[in-house]
């Protein structure tokens, strides 16, 4: 079949739908029980989720298979990527909202491309460059804008949301890269369940430090955000990282990031038309605009 053809490409898209899913799904559970009782909680479906598909596709219920190697860096990707960069993202949702967050989630490719520079020395030619410059441009100009009168440029939405973003796309990028060195052949939804543990005994020992499992329990109180909480768990820890791992293991990684970093354009209608909100001329273009200059990157 034809379809057999582009597997990596078909995967990365619908890994965009699943975050698109996660995102909004996420972001109305996030406001009612805290972003970090969130994370924890969605660890935990995620995790039975895929213990229930690996046990029936591969006959193992954990990752007993991976080799010494592949933990390590698949658990270094899981506490870059989800306890430090989700952490941070899911803030960002309950500050500024899963739209703009997710805009400013586009930054991971270039992100990607400047730290494979850095620490493994791969080059950047100069249509990459100004890919990168462009999805800067783009996403720049949704949240930054000139105030009438002074001539003065302030942010759009509160700097703490923004950063926060930023920090979470940071960190995904940085676990992006170690998951590479870790996956190599290795089965992504297995590999997602190593990135899943680390993110597990991450938070386990953060929560510890704080004193914040009380808090954590009073969590599950929150029956209205149960449903969202289990949506979102499915199509993103479960369904969405392995679908991404399998795009980077199957197709250029370049190639997977553009791919899957059109979630923003999915989630401005649902924006528009079932959040009932605002969206800009402005904003529009910029997203179009920063996601071309991802695109650019890897021509």
């Amino acid at each position: 079949m034809i379809f057999q053809n582009y597997l990596g490409e078909i995967a990365a898209l619908l890994t965009a739908l699943c975050w698109a899913i996660t995102a909004t799904s996420f972001e109305h559970s996030a406001k009612k029980i805290g972003s970090m009782n969130l994370n924890l909680t969605r660890l935990f479906i995620g995790m039975a989720f895929l213990s229930i598909f690996t046990l029936l596709t591969r006959g193992y219920l954990f990752p007993t298979d991976a080799n010494p190697s592949e933990w390590m860096w698949l658990f270094l990707s899981g506490l870059v990527g989800i306890v430090i960069g989700d952490m941070l993202l899911f803030e960002a949702f309950v500050r500024i909202g899963s739209r703009i967050s997710m805009l400013i989630y586009a930054s991971v490719p270039p992100l990607s491309g400047i730290m494979a520079f850095l620490f493994l020395g791969e080059k950047m030619t100069g249509i990459q460059v100004g890919g990168m410059i462009v999805t800067l441009i783009g996403i720049a100009s949704v949240i930054l804008v000139a105030e009438k009168g002074s001539g003065k440029v302030s942010f759009s939405h509160p700097v703490i949301g923004i950063l926060f973003a930023f920090g979470g796309a940071l960190g995904q990028a940085a676990g992006y890269i170690l998951g590479k060195f870790g996956m190599a052949d290795y089965d992504p939804f297995s590999a997602t369940q190593i990135r899943l543990i680390a993110g597990i005994v991450g938070f386990a020992v953060l929560f510890t430090i704080r004193g914040h499992w009380p808090k954590y329990r009073e969590s599950f109180k929150r029956k209205d955000a149960l449903a969202s909480l289990t949506l979102g768990s499915f199509f993103g820890p479960f369904l969405g990282i392995s679908l991404s791992l399998y795009a980077v293991q199957k197709i250029n990684p370049g190639v997977a990031s553009t791919l899957t970093s059109i979630t923003p354009v999915l989630l401005i209608p649902y924006a528009f038309f079932f959040k009932r909100e605002k969206v800009a001329l402005r904003e529009v273009i910029g997203t179009v605009v920063a996601l071309t200059g991802v695109g650019i990157m890897f021509i």
